[in-house]
C-alpha cells in the first residue's frame, strides 16, 4: 500500500418542487433545488487555472522554515500549488528549491500534463506508487528535512510516510497557512467573482421569502440560484433559520414555515474556480416589534464599528474587540457568542482570526470576515457578514448587497 486512501464522497442532484413556487410571469426560472450531499471539508474546484500556480512562491520560503522540500497531500493546497485539481488523496506535489513534481495516476496525467505549469508531471502505477516516486525525487535532490502538512496528515499517513521516506518530516503547514493567508491580486478578482454570484443570488431570493415558505426551500433555492449564475458548488451547507430558530446560530433549515414578523437569517456562499464566498443577511418578513429593530441596529452598529477599525497589522483579537464593545455596551454581550471574523479562501474557515483569542496579526492581503450576531434563545436572532481585505491604512469591503434593515 502505497498511500492512505479516504473514504470517497458522493455527489447527488436532486430535484424537489412546491406549490408555493410554481412558475410565474413575474418568475422566468422554475425552482429547480439541487442539493450536494458533501461536508464543509469536501473542497473541489471544477476547473484549472494554471495562472494560479504558486510553486514558486512556496519554494521561496523553504530556506527561511529550513527545509530541503515540502510536500503537499492535502487538496486545497495541492490546487493552491498547481492550480490543477485531482479528487481527495489523487495527488500528490513535492516542491524544490531546484524543480517541482506532480505526482497523480493515470485519470488525471493528460489532464495535469495540459494544466500543471514548470512541474514535472510523474504518474503513479503498479510497482511505482506515490512513495516510490517520492524517494527518487528525494535522493536526486539530496532532500534531508522534508516539510509536511501537520495540520491535515493523518497519524496513520504520517506513520507509513516516516517509514517509507529516507528523510525527517518536519511539520509545516503554518508555511503554506502564511502563504494562502495573503491574497494576490488573480485571488482576489476571483473572490470578488464568487462574491458576486452569492449577492445576485441574494437579490433574487428576496422575492421569493413571504409567509408560508419553509427554511428548506429558502435554503435550496439559494442553492439553485448561486449554482445557476455560474457556482462550481456551495462552500459550506446554507444556513436558514427563522424566528425562534434564528437564535441558533449554526441552525440547520427544517420545515419550519416563514411567518409574518419573524426574522430569516440566511448565512451562505459558493465556490468558484476553487474559490470560497461567504455571507450573511437578516431581514424581516412583514413587520418588526421595537426590540427586533432595535437588535438589528445593534449588529449593524458592531459590524460598522469593527470594519471602521479593520486594518492589517493588528493583532485579531483587536478586531473582535472594536465590535464586540458596541454590543457589550447595548447590555447584549452575553447574546454574541462567536468570534467577529474569520480568514476565507480556498477554504471557507482559514486562518488567522478575528475571535477573542487570537493575538496573531494579520496580514496586508488578508481576506477576513465581518459577522458580528445577536441570539436571543427562544425568541430570534440576528447575523450581519460582509468580507473585507485588509490593507495597511484600513480594509476595503468586498460585500456590495445593501444591509440596512429590509422588510419584505
Amino acid at each position: 500500500v502505497e498511500t492512505v486512501e479516504l473514504p470517497g464522497r458522493d455527489f447527488h442532484l436532486g430535484a424537489q418542487f412546491h406549490p408555493e413556487f410554481k412558475s410565474r410571469p413575474d418568475r422566468p426560472h422554475p425552482l429547480f433545488y439541487g442539493f450536494v450531499k458533501a461536508s464543509v471539508s469536501t473542497w473541489r474546484p471544477r476547473r484549472y487555472h494554471a495562472a494560479m500556480n504558486h510553486f514558486a512562491k512556496i519554494a521561496a520560503q523553504l530556506e527561511s522554515h529550513d527545509l530541503d522540500g515540502m510536500l503537499l497531500t492535502n487538496e486545497a493546497n495541492r490546487f493552491y500549488a498547481s492550480g490543477f485539481h485531482s479528487a481527495g488523496t489523487d495527488g500528490m506535489a513535492l516542491v524544490t528549491p531546484e524543480k517541482f513534481y506532480y505526482f497523480t495516476d493515470s485519470r488525471y496525467t493528460e489532464a495535469a500534463r495540459r494544466h500543471v505549469q514548470g512541474a514535472d508531471i510523474q504518474e503513479v502505477g503498479a510497482g511505482r506508487g506515490y512513495s516510490v516516486l517520492l524517494q527518487e525525487a528525494i535522493q536526486r535532490h539530496h532532500i534531508r528535512r522534508l516539510g509536511f502538512e501537520d495540520a491535515y496528515m493523518t497519524v496513520r499517513e504520517h506513520s507509513f510516510y516516516v517509514k517509507a521516506l529516507p528523510c525527517e518530516l518536519v511539520p509545516a503547514a503554518d508555511l503554506l497557512a502564511e502563504l494562502r493567508a495573503v491574497k494576490d491580486p488573480e485571488e482576489l478578482e476571483i473572490l470578488i467573482s464568487a462574491q458576486r454570484i452569492a449577492e445576485k443570488a441574494l437579490a433574487d431570493i428576496l422575492n421569493e421569502i413571504r409567509p408560508g415558505v419553509t427554511e428548506k426551500e429558502i435554503a435550496a433555492r439559494l442553492q439553485y440560484l448561486m449554482l445557476h449564475y455560474g457556482a462550481e458548488d456551495k462552500s459550506f451547507d446554507p444556513i436558514v433559520v427563522s424566528g425562534p430558530n434564528g437564535s441558533l446560530p449554526h441552525g440547520v433549515p427544517s420545515e419550519k414555515v416563514i411567518q409574518a414578523g419573524e426574522f430569516v437569517t440566511m448565512d451562505f456562499g459558493c465556490i468558484y474556480h476553487g474559490y470560497c464566498s461567504d455571507m450573511t443577511r437578516t431581514v424581516a418578513v412583514g413587520s418588526v416589534t421595537e426590540e427586533m429593530r432595535q437588535v438589528y441596529n445593534t449588529v449593524l452598529a458592531a459590524q460598522k464599528a469593527g470594519i471602521a477599525a479593520a486594518r492589517a497589522g493588528m493583532p485579531g483579537r483587536e478586531l473582535d474587540a472594536a465590535a464586540r464593545k458596541v454590543i457589550e455596551e447595548a447590555g447584549y454581550g452575553d447574546y454574541f457568542t462567536h468570534s467577529f471574523g474569520h480568514s476565507l479562501g480556498l477554504e471557507i474557515h482559514e486562518s488567522p482570526n478575528a475571535n477573542t483569542r487570537d493575538n496573531t496579526l494579520l496580514p496586508v492581503g488578508a481576506v477576513v470576515s465581518a459577522e458580528p450576531g445577536i441570539y436571543l434563545p427562544g425568541k430570534f436572532g440576528v447575523r450581519i457578514e460582509d468580507v473585507t481585505i485588509l490593507r495597511e491604512d484600513g480594509c476595503e469591503i468586498l460585500t456590495k448587497s445593501p444591509k440596512d434593515l429590509i422588510i419584505l
